[in-house]
């Protein structure tokens, strides 16, 4: 039996790990600041961090201040957690945390 990977690499496209690395190395500064922040500050919880800053927004009590660009990071949370659950992946894993 062929493996999925090894098939979809036949036709041209990358592999699952290809594509994850792929994306990580293209995350913008401010989205890679969000992913440490994710894994140091909210035990690796992209909803704990939502919920964060939703507070905030909502003007009840909140626990991180990241920027007044909250809707934008809002924005980047979302693509970003979508991405690790389309491939099983922690974005923390490919992003230098230091």
């Amino acid at each position: 039996m062929v493996d999925s990977n090894q098939d979809a690499n036949k036709h041209g496209r990358p592999s699952d790990e290809e594509a994850v690395r792929d994306f990580a190395g293209s995350l913008s500064e401010e989205q890679r600041m969000l992913v440490i922040l994710k894994s140091q500050l909210y035990g690796g919880s992209w909803e704990s961090m939502l919920n964060d800053l939703r507070n905030r927004l909502a003007g009840k009590p909140y626990i991180f201040k990241l920027a007044s660009r909250i809707k934008d990071d809002i924005d980047r949370i979302e693509r970003m957690r979508q991405f690790e659950t389309d491939y099983g992946v922690d974005l923390a894993d490919y992003v230098d945390l230091q």
